[in-house]
């Protein structure tokens, strides 16, 4: 009886001791069992983002780190205006392409000529998009009984995107599906409402609905549901870091290398994200000067007149002051021989079109010049210029609806919309004049 007494003490000694022993070593040696916090996570994450990468970078965990075709070697020389995350300048564009689908090849295509490649031999070029998608001669074909002439056709469409910023990213990522419909649906019973009434200058948005049945909310077509996913992607595209999501492109061949090994580990990708669900949100700044606050009163109250808010929805899904509704708009007007490109055959009906594009969130505006997909416009006045199609009501109405005041202050509530570091310095520089 006292040898088994004596037995159960040692065993429950010796237990006690091993979770201490464990404990210890977990905390001590084996911290990575641990799973981090959200501020280790964003830190980490924030190293990431201004990190540049190089060809076999320590960081790359055995994979061959930057590239090999690229467009920048790290995150933030292309997210930098207002700050780190920010928007980029037209230096910092992406030459993409969409091959249309035709009478050869009923599928769309999409992808990237890359700027940059670790060896020049690697450099892509427009001419290499066009080899692999040759243009179809055209000739003489029998539609019912009648011969008919089919002119050639390019099935290839580059187009030029400008960075978008990620402030806010986080608030994007939490917008629920439904709220991005149930605005859509407000948009379309609105448009109806007033062509019963004669009143055909209306607007809606179509929402981007993923094969998977998820609505889009990222890049410039709606083309991720995610942040996660944009980020993923954009690491293995823009700067060649292939990730279990995307793996980076095969040189020369625009598509995915699906040999290539990950350059960054599930926990890298999950702390870059986790940083960009962390960016600040951006703020209306208001003015401390009687008559400019004013303006920018006034200006918000034209936003609305002149029919800016009908896709640059103020609040969606419980986010205030967002001003976009997530969804695709077409605002491109044909060139001024009234041509608009067109596929030979129609697009699948879950691809938007050539001139579709996602409504642009309007927080941060101020300074993410240059604006539209392309950055073609160069201030605001040159964007609302530019909008044509759904918007062309809106702006005939900013051109010749409203007086020269209002147009001014419809823009001073627009330079009110502040990235969230570049809003701190002004309400800084407000503070400071007023105390001078």
């Amino acid at each position: 009886m006292k040898l088994w007494q004596t037995w159960d003490r040692r065993r429950r000694v010796f237990c006690v001791t091993g979770a201490l022993v464990m404990l210890w070593g977990v905390t001590q040696g084996f911290g990575w069992l641990i799973a981090p916090s959200e501020q280790e996570l964003t830190a980490e994450g924030r190293e990431l983002f201004i990190h540049e990468w190089t060809p076999d970078d320590p960081l790359s965990g055995g994979g061959d780190g930057l590239g090999p075709v690229f467009n920048a070697n790290s995150c933030v020389a292309c997210h930098s205006q207002g700050g780190t995350g920010g928007a980029g300048e037209n230096k910092h564009n992406v030459r993409s392409f969409t091959v249309l689908p035709n009478r050869n090849d009923s599928n769309t295509y999409g992808g990237v000529v890359h700027a940059n490649a670790t060896v020049e031999r690697l450099l892509e070029t427009s001419d290499q998009v066009q080899k692999h998608y040759p243009i179809i001669p055209g000739g003489v074909t029998v539609i019912g009984n009648c011969q008919v002439q089919v002119e050639d056709f390019n099935p290839v469409d580059f187009e030029e995107i400008n960075t978008p910023a990620l402030f806010g990213a986080g608030l994007i990522d939490e917008i629920s599906d439904w709220s991005i419909r149930q605005n859509a649906w407000g948009q379309s019973l609105t448009a109806l409402g007033k062509e019963f009434q004669g009143d055909f200058d209306t607007t809606m948005g179509k929402v981007r609905v993923l094969p998977d049945g998820r609505v889009g909310k990222f890049g410039w077509k709606a083309q991720f549901a995610t942040i996660e996913e944009f980020v993923a992607t954009a690491c293995a595209v823009e700067v060649g870091l292939s990730n279990s999501y995307r793996q980076q492109d095969q040189p020369g061949q625009f598509k995915a290398d699906k040999n290539a090994d990950y350059d960054m580990t599930s926990h890298q990708l999950d702390s870059l994200t986790t940083y960009c669900l962390t960016l600040n949100r951006p703020e209306l700044v208001m003015p401390r000067n009687s008559k400019e606050h004013s303006a920018v009163v006034r200006g918000r109250q034209v936003f609305s007149e002149i029919g800016c808010a009908e896709c640059h929805t103020p609040d969606l899904g419980g986010v205030k002051g967002f001003y976009s509704d997530l969804c695709l708009h077409n605002i491109t007007d044909p060139d001024h021989n009234g041509y608009v490109r067109e596929p030979e055959v129609p697009m699948p009906s879950n691809v938007p079109g050539l001139a579709d594009w996602k409504t642009p969130p309007l927080w941060g505006v101020a300074d993410s010049a240059p604006y539209m997909h392309d950055g073609s416009s160069p201030t605001l006045e040159d964007a609302i210029e530019n909008h044509g199609r759904d918007a062309k009501h809106t702006r005939q109405k900013f051109l010749e609806g409203i007086n020269k005041q209002d147009r001014k202050a419809l823009i001073a509530f627009l330079k009110a919309l502040r990235a969230p570091s570049a809003g701190k310095a002004a309400e800084t520089s407000s503070v400071l004049a007023t105390r001078n």
